[in-house]
């Protein structure tokens, strides 16, 4: 009777999913410091300014889920508004 149904839903995201995911936060939080970072009105002889973002909102490709895991293993801190950062180890 059953249509080949997994015994067990697997609600939890996979090792890799997660992998996949820090890996996109990281590079977003990367590009978006670059981006603060090069705004117009530092001038090219100055030293520049250093960015100030320390939390962004995920990638919109992975689940809220994914994200809610990430915190519980300590990976990421959410700060609110839709907010995380990474947390210093």
């Amino acid at each position: 009777m059953s249509e080949s149904e997994p015994s067990t839903p697997s609600d939890s995201p996979s090792r890799e999913e997660l992998k996949r995911a820090m890996k996109a936060f990281k590079k977003r939080l990367k590009l978006s410091r670059l981006d603060d970072e090069s705004s117009l009105g530092v001038g090219p002889m100055s030293g520049g300014k250093s960015s100030g973002i320390v939390a962004i909102m995920p990638p919109a490709t992975y689940p809220k889920a994914i994200w809610d895991e990430l915190v519980a293993k300590g990976k990421l801190e959410y700060v609110g508004h839709g907010l995380y950062q990474i947390v210093q180890q």
